[in-house]
């Protein structure tokens, strides 16, 4: 099928912020790997700040729709819920091209350099803390548990990304998940 020059500019801007990051990818190696002139290119993005939110609003539909898929594909058949979160990261620490979370990078390479990016990241991070949630028993605890194993998911993140391998990332975030009794 193919893409409309926004979803093209979209989707190319999308693979090498993720891979190469934000500063050093410019506008025209984008354009160019596109496939689209700079009068399309700016008619969609009027500039590169409007290119960095749509990435990240375009990371984020992409990458919460696949986690809220894997935590449901890692379902445990016996015990909790919770039990799916290890198994659905190592998918994602195991696949072709992982860099960490691209909220996490964003957030350390132009902090509030970008107006609004920092508040995508931050709704990313809440929209990820919530589908935690919904892994833990309910109860007046749950929204402090969940953000609890959420930073013991972006710490296991951020080790797998430097370590270059998630295996040591997972087996000390399933150490500090113990305490929940829920893996």
């Amino acid at each position: 099928m193919d893409l409309s020059a926004r979803d093209r500019i979209l989707a190319t801007a999308h693979d090498l912020f993720y891979r190469d990051g934000i500063r050093a990818t410019g506008i025209d190696r984008v354009i160019a790997e596109a496939g689209v002139t700079k009068v399309t290119f700016y008619r969609h993005f009027p500039s590169k700040n409007d290119l960095v939110l749509a990435f990240l609003a375009h990371r984020h539909a992409l990458w919460m729709a696949w986690f809220t898929d894997a935590l449901q594909r890692h379902a445990p058949r016996k015990g909790p819920p919770l039990g799916a979160l290890l198994p659905a990261l190592a998918e994602w620490f195991d696949g072709d091209g992982y860099r960490g979370c691209a909220f996490i990078n964003i957030a350390a390479e132009l902090g509030a350099s970008v107006p609004g990016a920092l508040e995508a990241v931050r709704t990313h991070k809440a929209d990820m803390a919530d589908t935690i949630a919904t892994l833990l028993p309910p109860g007046r605890a749950r929204r402090s548990d969940a953000a609890a194993v959420a930073l013991v998911v972006d710490g296991a993140i951020v080790q797998a990304q430097m370590a270059g391998n998630g295996g040591d990332a997972l087996k000390a975030a399933a150490r500090a998940l113990k305490a929940f009794d829920a893996i």
